[in-house]
């Protein structure tokens, strides 16, 4: 094993220090079919100065882009990719790299609780392709991608308009969970939204002067209401409907006076 290894690294340097444009090539191209990618790109690096403005350009900068790929260096390959569908935009490989620079870009896409840029940009990128390619075969991967990257944003908006409750800043948090129905109508977080905006309402009611208790107390009542008719089987039905109670209650009282 020492042998052989030993051998394989005299080769290696061997290829290196070449100055055999095509030795170089044959080689570095050996290396990245057999996933050895390292190997392969500080040749490929120096192949591409080599050979720019020649035929194998193409080639070269193909097998660079891909094996930044295939290191997992996406911000590299992401930029490396695109670059390629823009020299080579004519390159019948041009799809496959414009689906791969997306691509990097949903690797990067971090947790829903960090900062969603790179999610951002992955949509974007995704959605570039498709106009692109509207026929493209891994049209349905770059949809399926992005219906997973949209519920990341989703999560990430429910969170953030959900924290107002949960840190009882209840005016607040009624407007935030407003705006998220707005933005995702039709959202999995719809149910849950919809009773905090009912608690949230009746604590900022709860919680406000005497002038102004009567409108807020009818806001919880409403809320109330339109949450009932779109979740009667909710498991917060019950919870909503004591706040319901407590609000009407208020409200006779408030009205006579």
């Amino acid at each position: 094993m020492a042998v052989l290894s030993m051998y394989s690294c005299s080769e290696y340097n061997k290829v290196l220090k070449s100055t055999d444009i095509d030795y170089k090539y044959t080689k570095s191209v050996e290396y990245y079919q057999n996933k050895e990618y390292y190997k392969a790109l500080p040749i490929l690096e120096e192949l591409i100065g080599l050979t720019r403005g020649s035929q194998r350009a193409e080639d070269v900068y193909y097998y660079y882009a891909m094996s930044q790929y295939g290191v997992k260096d996406y911000y590299m390959a992401n930029y490396y990719l695109k670059s390629f569908t823009k020299t080579f935009s004519l390159s019948p490989r041009a799809e496959e790299c414009l689906f791969l620079a997306a691509q990097c870009s949903y690797e990067l896409s971090p947790a829903y609780s960090l900062d969603q840029a790179d999610t951002k940009n992955a949509i974007n990128e995704y959605q570039l392709f498709l106009d692109k390619y509207p026929a493209s075969n891994l049209k349905d991967s770059a949809n399926n991608q992005i219906a997973r990257l949209n519920a990341k944003l989703e999560t990430k908006a429910f969170e953030n308009a959900s924290i107002y409750e949960k840190t009882m800043r209840f005016k607040a948090a009624s407007s935030a969970l407003k705006e998220f129905l707005k933005d995702y109508p039709e959202s999995k977080y719809k149910e849950e939204a919809m009773y905090l905006i009912v608690r949230s309402n009746y604590f900022f009611a709860e919680g406000s002067i005497e002038e102004k208790k009567l409108d807020r107390m009818r806001a919880t009542s409403e809320s109330y209401r339109t949450f009932a008719a779109a979740f009667p089987q909710s498991k917060w039905l019950n919870e909503a409907e004591d706040y319901f109670k407590k609000s009407e209650k208020q409200i006779e009282i408030l009205s006579k006076k």
